[in-house]
């Protein structure tokens, strides 16, 4: 049974419907429900009957009051002792055409792949190549020449491009991908993607496949032409065909032959063509629920009337009950039309249809002695509307009043909105906020109660957070406070630490390729400390099909390309002797598996945990595993785990535990945390207790004709909902951050620093205690370059991290390198002044050129070729550091 959550709009009249939504292709023809359980067909395309399993009792109405129906006007009675209207949020189908073409380029030499939605949305293509001789389904990259405009790569297996209306009257979104038919690429690979909703438009649950050749094996995912397949086994069965015909076979033969190493591609014949498909997306769609409460003047009875503007048949699952309980009860007759016992305890109504207006209702006549009324609406045998996850409930009892619309009524406890309640919490803030201000003043509170006054209010903030974000979408800004000069005692947070870590990442792309990394990081680990850094994050230490650690295998074993499980617990040790927090680089999302299942498809495990294909997520495009859904994006090139299996979360608990003891690490960096619901890691770290975490969480910003947008709320409100979900367990990478410094700087766009509330515009903005922030990492630099800093500008960029709140991060390669000295004089002026992961930023200057912020009024910094210079007052500034286009300056 699903259950959808109704919420008061009267709180938050902007509220915004976002449910995840899903992508389906339409059925195409009549279903057997009975059979189809699963498949969410629209109510009104399903073509069966709601046959109730047992034996229902039908109670016949009293006409007096079916007469009454027409009479009670809901929005005018004079007499009417209670009402209110409950927004509710349902799922609707919406229908489009998906296609793709394969044709000519206008200049008739190369050819174009086009792919096109017509459905409203933010469309992604995700794809990759293929080349000849390759085996396996992994994807590549494509040629630079490839991409089209707006492209941003994806680790390096793939590129997604934004679809897009080509002008405004086109109906469909749409990407063009132009390619030289000689070349070595033997299919192009591709999922479809709503990245508003989190949707994805695959075919069978694989890859779209686009072969090139002639000769490629039929996976049962290849679509368009095929010549030498013989019969189309596999193919899409709703896909219209129309073949592209060339303008003469004698000039198709000459452009689309090319002489190939390969015997096989001796003659690579492309063929144009045309397939479409109609597909399906789930909409949110707002409706109303009114209820009214009369006495009638004649019976001296209770009449509820209760209506919807919910289209369609909507049976009213009710009952009544005689104290604060809530036990359900069935009254006595009389019952409306259409009224069914169902088990015995409760009654089932189906509403009737208003004679004016798209609206159905019911009126329930009811005896004086009852206490409240309570009910569900039930659209279909998967589908309830509840409210805030319980019963309706109207009292009846002590009834006197009407209080406004849109669920505001206050008559019991349980009805006590979230609004009351976060402002309750906001007061409470408040209170400890002027407490501990007007402390200060007196200059008479211990630091440690000043600190556990401001986790409280963390705390406090979090709490009124969570309510807050059920039902709207943005956040709002953390409560911070100032704190004393000096470094208080604190309590230890996974998701901050101290609240003063500076975090080095300790390796780059390259460093598995001498085999002995962690004896050579072991030589520098005094000289890492001295520089001011308090955690380390190591790279992954697990065997791996890939030297790089990111395609693990066996998680036991920690014998790897970096070196021994012993030289590691030394590195680790020696780490430990000289004062620094030890994080492993652990990827949880996916695993390369040992053996090939029944198909020749690799998903069975070897090692200690000898998984099968159970704990591998079933809608992986790539892999035919048997467990659930994926609770996040896939990655395709390893089985996605499926963390909702008990066994599998269960063995991911103990090693992590086993990490711990056997190695000594002190806290997690975690890989494509994407992938699995956040939720998933506040349990990995309730059992392994880390004293640091950091997750990954990678993700496009947000780009209006290649250039990016000013306002990336979007963006960093998915890292914000990523750590919400960990329940504050983890920080997160601002990736936000980085992108928008990138554009600020190659730019000269230093406005860009600043969002609409003169706030921060990364997750520093919203978040700062779960902001790791950074500018380079082994992905984005060092020898791969996916997203490399622009440079030149590398120290403006360490500038504003290491001066502003958030945990910043800083990569190797710039610590070992001529960046070195002024790197550690900006972590001194860090620590100097106690910048810590909550300090208030004040950006007082945010224009073309030049950016500048001042920082718990302790520190000030300009980044740009403009000027700045801080004001000369009661505070006396001296400069601190100063280097190629950045100042800082701190309080003397």
């Amino acid at each position: 049974m699903a259950a959808v959550t109704i919420d008061s709009l009267l709180q938050n009249p902007t509220l915004v419907f976002r449910p995840k939504a899903k992508v389906l292709l339409k059925p195409p023809r009549s279903l057997d429900c009975s059979r189809n359980r699963k498949l969410p067909l629209s109510r009104g395309s399903c073509l069966c009957s709601f046959n109730p399993r047992r034996t229902i009792h039908v109670v016949r109405a009293s006409s007096s009051e079916t007469a009454l129906i027409g009479n009670f006007d809901i929005s005018s009675s004079d007499d009417i002792l209670y009402k209110d209207i409950f927004p509710v949020k349902r799922i609707e189908k919406v229908e489009g055409k998906f296609f793709i073409r394969l044709d000519r380029s206008k200049d008739q030499h190369d050819w174009q792949l086009t792919v096109g939605c017509s459905l409203p949305g933010k469309w992604i293509l995700h794809w990759g190549v293929s080349y000849l001789g390759d085996s396996g389904s992994e994807w590549d990259q494509p040629p630079k020449g490839m991409r089209p405009p707006g492209s941003i790569p994806i680790k390096d297996y793939a590129i997604e491009t934004p679809l897009k209306k080509l002008s405004e009257g086109d109906i469909f979104h749409e990407v063009k991908i132009d390619f030289n038919p000689i070349s070595e690429i033997a299919a192009i690979h591709f999922v479809l993607k709503d990245e508003e909703t989190g949707a994805w438009y695959q075919h069978r649950g694989m890859d779209f496949k686009v072969p090139l050749v002639d000769y490629l094996e039929d996976d049962g995912n290849i679509v368009g032409a095929k010549r030498g397949f013989g019969v189309w086994s596999g193919a899409l069965q709703q896909f219209s065909n129309v073949l592209l015909k060339s303008e003469a076979s004698h000039a198709d033969s000459q452009n689309n032959s090319i002489e190939s190493k390969d015997s096989k591609n001796k003659n690579r014949c492309l063929e144009g063509f045309y397939e479409e498909q109609s597909i399906v997306k789930e909409v949110s769609v707002g409706n109303l629920v009114s209820v009214a409460v009369r006495k009638s003047p004649e019976t001296g009875k209770v009449i509820v009337c209760l209506e919807t503007d919910i289209p369609g048949d909507v049976v009213v699952h009710w009952g009544v009950c005689r104290d604060d309980a809530k036990i359900w009860e069935i009254p006595a007759a009389p019952y409306p039309p259409e009224t069914t016992v169902f088990k015995n305890k409760a009654l089932r109504t189906l509403l009737q249809p208003k004679a004016t207006g798209n609206r159905s209702g019911a009126l329930f006549t009811l005896d004086e002695e009852h206490f409240g009324f309570l009910f569900v609406l039930k659209l279909d045998e998967n589908t309830w509307l509840k409210f805030k996850e319980n019963d309706f409930y109207v009292p009846l009892l002590g009834t006197s009043s009407v209080p406004g619309q849109y669920g505001q009524s206050d008559s019991t406890s349980e009805e006590i909105s979230s609004k009351s309640y976060t402002d309750g919490i906001i007061n409470e803030i408040r209170n400890l906020v002027s407490g501990l201000s007007s402390e200060k003043s007196q200059k008479t509170k211990k630091k440690e109660v000043q600190e556990s006054i401001l986790q409280e209010i963390e705390q406090l903030a979090a709490e009124a957070y969570s309510i807050f974000r059920s039902s709207i979408t943005t956040v709002p800004d953390e409560v911070v406070s100032e704190t004393e000069t000096t470094k208080p005692a604190v309590k230890i947070s996974s998701g901050t630490g101290t609240g003063f870590e500076i975090l080095c990442q300790g390796f780059n792309w390259e460093s598995h390729k001498s085999g002995r990394w962690y004896m050579e990081l072991k030589e520098k680990a005094s000289e890492i400390s001295s520089l001011g850094f308090t955690v380390i994050w190591l790279p992954p230490p697990t065997e791996s099909v890939s030297p790089e650690g990111y395609m693990p295998k066996d998680l036991y074993n920690l014998n790897s390309r970096y070196g021994t499980i012993d030289e590691l617990k030394e590195l680790v040790k020696s780490l430990h002797e000289v004062g620094m927090k030890v994080l492993g680089d652990v990827v949880l999302n996916h695993r390369c598996a040992h053996f090939k299942n029944q198909n020749g498809v690799w998903n069975i495990f070897g090692g200690r945990l000898n998984w099968d294909d159970r704990a591998v997520v079933a809608d992986d495009p790539h892999f035919q595993g048997r467990g659930n859904k994926s609770s996040g994006d896939n990655f395709h090139a390893a089985p996605n785990i499926d963390h909702s299996q008990e066994f599998v979360r269960k063995d991911l608990k103990e090693w992590l535990g086993w990490l711990r003891e056997e190695i000594g690490y002190d806290g997690w960096r975690l890989d494509f945390v994407r992938g699995f619901w956040g939720g998933y890691v506040k349990d990995y770290f309730e059992a392994s207790g880390p004293y640091f975490a950091v997750g990954e969480y990678w993700d496009s910003l947000s780009y209006t004709y290649g250039e990016m947008d000013h306002n990336q709320d979007s963006h960093r409100q998915r890292i914000v909902d990523w750590i919400n979900a960990t329940n504050g367990t983890a920080g997160a990478f601002d990736v936000t951050t980085k992108g928008i410094l990138h554009s600020a700087l190659e730019r000269c766009e230093y406005w860009r620093l600043s969002d609409q509330k003169g706030k921060p515009p990364g997750v520093v903005g919203w978040w700062p205690s779960r902001a790791v922030t950074f500018i380079e990492n082994h992905d984005t630099g060092s020898t791969q370059g996916h997203w490399r800093f622009p440079g030149g500008k590398e120290m403006q960029g360490y500038a504003y991290i290491l001066t502003h709140p958030g945990t910043p991060a800083v990569f190797y390669d710039h610590i070992f390198s001529h960046h070195r000295s002024e790197i550690a004089s900006l972590i001194s002026v860090r620590n100097r002044n106690g910048i810590h992961c909550r300090s208030l930023v004040k950006i007082v200057k945010a224009e073309r050129d030049v950016y500048a912020a001042i920082i718990d009024e302790k520190v000030a910094m300009k980044i740009g070729p403009g000027y700045y210079e801080p004001p000369s007052g009661s505070q006396r500034w001296s400069l601190a550091l100063e280097g190629r286009d950045y100042k800082v300056w701190e309080t003397s």
